[in-house]
């Protein structure tokens, strides 16, 4: 081989390495600012635009989100006929308290009740004066029969079982503010110390739980057994620590009732649910047998909100906008109590058919992810993005998206059941 066909070859050689080392980092870099933009989308997430706590929020809490009704135009506060909650005077004071000039404030002479011709009340509520413990003493009696000698003594009242305990009146004000005030047991006591003067150790206050859950057993299952067969529930579920490990509390919500379930395993569902259950699209509820579903759109407007304000995709502002104006429309029908008609409910479904398209298409045109700047969180599964991955869902679930239109018994929101998240139960089932 001569020089000069040595020397091509080289010369070959070295290009077609620069080549490939260009489409490396290319590629690289493509997926470095994938990377970066991901990571960028996590810190502008929060609990106004993702499905984030409020908690996670930090100090840097985002403001509240508004109503999803429009301005009504009314005034704040109270509207005509809306029944006060203002403290009224009684005809029947528990004491009264008589007050008398002592002296005449144009010539200093004394006065005496004796001269009254009148009054003018007030009256002030207060907390009565705290009181020793009521201390009842149950005497059982034992009888001797006369006629064949036997003794017989009275059997004591039922939950009096030892020489000194507290009575169900302490056993109530521990029950309601341990599970629904949430005081810790530590400080619950110190609290029936200093209002009280009741002396409690957190080993009776626990107690004194798992007492009223064992009697409270029958009235736990006959609500489980209502709420699954309400024509209408939410469900939810929350995690939380419990002895040092992950529990998770399951909550079905009516509007009368709510259930609460602590499983250590969170895809342990309710059983014999039937009817229409709404809740935020976890994929385990779509495994319950003979339900319609209801998918809560605060969570998509949410999430819609965090693609327009960071990911700044038009479509969503769009979708964001219709979803709100038929909360709206809705409402009003619900309010004058009439369905929704249905050429409009047709003309929602058009504008929510024409943006899923616009957004469908925009995510078609988009460069492909590098499957390794995103592997780790799709595990395995096709890379896409997050606006696309909404898109599909708001257009394989479209009837549960929007089944609030047609069925005047299907709210907008799962908030609901969010809203009984707190307190934790009373009674639970395991």
């Amino acid at each position: 081989m001569d020089r000069a066909a040595l020397d091509k070859l080289t010369k070959d050689g070295l290009i077609e390495l620069v080549l490939a080392l260009e489409a490396r980092h290319a590629a690289e870099m493509a997926a470095l600012q994938q990377r970066i933009a991901e990571l960028e989308r996590q810190i502008g997430l929060n609990s106004s635009n993702s499905g984030k706590s409020p908690s996670s929020d930090g100090l840097k809490k985002p403001p509240r989100v508004g109503n999803l009704r429009p301005p009504s135009g009314k005034p704040s506060g109270g509207q005509p006929g809306h029944s006060g909650k203002t403290l009224r005077r009684t005809e029947t004071p528990d004491a009264t308290v008589d007050h008398y000039p002592q002296a005449c404030t144009a010539c200093g002479t004394a006065l005496t009740a004796t001269m009254a011709t009148g009054h003018v009340a007030r009256q002030v509520f207060d907390l009565p004066e705290p009181q020793p413990l009521a201390v009842t003493e149950h005497r059982a009696h034992a009888c001797r029969c006369a006629a064949c000698g036997r003794q017989t003594r009275a059997d004591f009242p039922a939950g009096v079982t030892a020489p000194v305990q507290y009575g169900t009146r302490v056993a109530a004000f521990v029950l309601y503010l341990l599970h629904y005030q949430l005081l810790p047991e530590k400080r619950l006591a110190e609290a029936m110390a200093d209002l009280f003067g009741v002396t409690l150790v957190t080993a009776t206050i626990a107690r004194i739980s798992q007492e009223a859950a064992q009697r409270y057993q029958g009235f736990t299952d006959a609500v489980r057994d209502h709420v699954a067969a309400a024509p209408l529930k939410h469900l939810d579920e929350i995690g939380f620590r419990i002895g040092g490990k992950t529990q998770w509390l399951h909550i079905a919500s009516t509007v009368l009732l709510t259930f609460y379930r602590i499983s250590p395993k969170r895809g342990s569902l309710l059983a014999n649910v039937t009817g229409i259950i709404v809740h935020d699209h976890w994929k385990p509820y779509y495994t319950l047998a003979g339900v319609l579903h209801a998918l809560c759109n605060a969570h998509h407007l949410r999430e819609l909100k965090a693609l327009v304000e960071i990911e700044k995709e038009d479509w969503a502002r769009r979708m964001q906008r219709l979803l709100r104006r038929a909360c709206h429309a809705t409402n009003l029908a619900r309010d004058r109590g009439v369905p929704l008609k249905p050429p409009l409910i047709a003309g929602i479904e058009r504008c929510y058919d024409a943006i899923l398209a616009e957004g469908l298409a925009f995510h078609a045109a988009q460069p492909a992810l590098v499957a390794a700047a995103v592997a780790a969180q799709h595990r395995g599964r096709p890379a896409r993005r997050v606006g696309h991955n909404l898109l599909l869902r708001l257009r394989t679930r479209k009837q549960d998206v929007l089944r609030f239109l047609t069925d005047p018994r299907v709210p907008f929101t799962n908030n609901l059941v969010e809203r009984g998240n707190y307190p934790p139960p009373l009674t639970s089932a395991a």
